[in-house]
C-alpha cells in the first residue's frame, strides 16, 4: 500500500532522514520506534505532505505522492493524527468530528462515520456537546483519532498517540488501534512506547538518527537484544 524508497530530508542544513526505506502492506499495523530526534515524526510528515522529501520516493497504491499537497494526500486516502492531538479547543466534540469529514469523499458518510466513532469511543458520545479544550488528555486523544477516522482513511498515520497518557489509558488506546485495524484500516504507528506498540504490530522498524537500523516482525523486535538494551532497559 505504502512504499518509501531512499527517502532523504533536511530542515535547512540539518539532515534528519538518511535513505529511509519502509513499506506498509494493506491490512497491517506497522510501527516505527526510536528515541526523540530519531526522525519518526518527520517520516510521517513526508508521507502526509506537510514537508517535501529532498530526494527519494513516497508511493501510495503505486502512485507517487511525494509532491502532493496535504489535502491531496488526505483525498488519496491517507490521514495523519498529529502528535499533541491538535484538536479545536473552542469547538464541541461533535464539531471537532465534523471537521474531519470535509473532504469530498467523506461528506456523504459523515453520519455513518460519526456513529462508528461513537461506538469506538463511547465517552465521546457522552460528551458530544462538551468543548474539546475542557476534556482530559485521554479524551482529547480519543477525539483526535476519531476526527481522523471521519475522513474515511485507508491508511491512518498515528504520531505518538500514547504521549502523556496514564498507563491505564495507554492500554485502552492500543486496544482501540487494534480494533480500528480489525475494521479494515491499515495503520502506520510512530511511538516511543516500544513495548506496547511492537506488541500489536505485524511488523516494525527501528529508527536511529534518521536511519533504519532494524526491521522485522513486532514480536521478533521485542526479543532483539539491541531493542531490549536501547529501549526496554533490559
Amino acid at each position: 500500500m505504502l512504499t518509501i524508497e531512499n527517502l532523504n530530508f533536511s530542515y535547512d542544513d540539518l539532515k534528519v532522514l538518511w535513505d529511509v526505506n519502509l513499506e506498509v502492506k494493506e491490512g497491517e499495523i506497522v510501527t516505527v520506534v526510536g528515541s526523540n530526534g530519531a526522525g519518526k515524526s518527520t517520516t510521517l510528515k513526508n508521507i502526509s505532505g506537510i514537508v517535501r522529501p529532498n530526494s527519494g520516493s513516497v508511493r501510495f497504491k503505486g502512485a507517487e505522492i511525494g509532491k502532493l499537497e496535504s489535502h491531496q494526500v488526505v483525498e488519496a486516502g491517507i490521514v495523519q493524527v498529529p502528535e499533541g492531538r491538535r484538536i479545536f479547543p473552542e469547538m464541541t466534540v461533535r464539531e471537532n468530528l465534523r471537521m474531519g469529514s470535509f473532504i469530498k469523499g467523506a461528506r456523504g458518510d459523515r453520519e455513518k462515520n460519526m456513529e462508528r466513532v461513537f461506538s469506538l469511543f463511547p465517552r465521546l458520545k457522552e460528551r458530544e456537546k462538551q468543548l474539546g479544550g475542557t476534556m482530559s488528555g485521554g479524551e482529547q486523544q480519543m477525539l483526535a483519532i476519531g476526527r481522523g477516522l471521519m475522513a474515511n482513511p485507508e491508511l491512518l498515520l498515528l504520531d505518538e498517540p500514547s504521549l502523556g497518557l496514564s498507563p491505564l489509558l495507554v492500554g485502552n488506546i492500543f486496544e482501540i488501534i487494534k480494533e480500528i485495524n480489525r475494521q479494515g484500516v491499515t495503520v502506520l504507528l510512530v511511538e516511543q512506547n516500544v513495548h506496547q506498540s511492537l506488541r500489536i504490530a505485524h511488523r516494525g522498524y527501528v529508527l536511529e538518527t534518521g536511519r533504519v537500523v532494524l526491521t522485522g516482525k513486532g514480536e521478533e523486535l521485542l526479543d532483539d537484544p539491541h531493542v531490549k538494551k536501547a529501549f526496554l532497559g533490559m
